[in-house]
């Protein structure tokens, strides 16, 4: 996944691990208080809300506890994992909740591309429903349509073939849904597989395909 600007990471607060270093599941930690093992419970993702549960942004494991630590954010869902240090021992937050109330961040439209076109589209060609392949320019450019969410779609090969550089009014092909620019957040939600089940109660949801 290269959905990174879609990502707004909370802000780091003035405070620094405990003994400078958090380490997961009781493996030792080097110095910089990174942890030894190459895939750390502290690079996971978590989802920070605001006080009002407004989903703001989709941050690191490490960066959430720092915010729990330093009392900005209190841990709503957890994770499996648990993350000690010589002091104390914490469960890996999921979701975590800000204590105070902050500016809603600008959000840019998410970055368009063929994988995200095809999780908005759940996989399937916009014109048939058969498995999707590629993407198809509804207005196609070749004849003034632009490259945005709102005229590029997941498409079949052979759909793609066929509708060649037709216009929808020109042929028989018909779209099966409206294409639009899913919410940031939720599109980068959708593309990680390993997303927890409870960020689905906070994050704006995907269009339903239609069968």
């Amino acid at each position: 996944m290269t959905a990174r600007g879609a990502i707004a990471y909370a802000p780091r607060p003035d405070v620094e691990p405990v003994n400078g270093c958090l380490t997961p599941n009781g493996h030792r930690g080097n110095d910089d208080g990174t942890a030894t093992r190459a895939h750390s419970v502290l690079s996971e993702r978590t989802l920070v809300l605001n006080v009002t549960c407004q989903p703001l942004s989709i941050t690191t494991v490490r960066r959430a506890l720092l915010l729990v630590l330093a009392g900005k954010a209190d841990v709503v869902h957890t994770r499996l994992g648990a993350i000690r240090s010589s002091r104390m021992s914490m469960s890996a937050p999921s979701v975590v909740r800000l204590t105070y109330h902050a500016r809603a961040p600008y959000r840019r439209r998410a970055p368009l591309h063929r994988r995200a076109v095809f999780v908005r589209d759940a996989h399937r060609c916009q014109y048939c429903g058969n498995q999707a392949e590629c993407i198809d320019h509804v207005h196609p450019r070749s004849r003034g349509g632009e490259h945005t969410w709102e005229n590029v779609v997941a498409c079949c090969q052979t759909c793609n073939v066929g509708k060649g550089d037709s216009l929808l009014s020109e042929g028989r092909y018909r779209l099966r849904r409206t294409p639009y620019a899913p919410e940031p957040l939720a599109i980068v939600a959708a593309m990680r597989p390993d997303s927890p089940m409870e960020w689905t109660d906070y994050l704006p949801r995907l269009r339903p395909q239609l069968v």
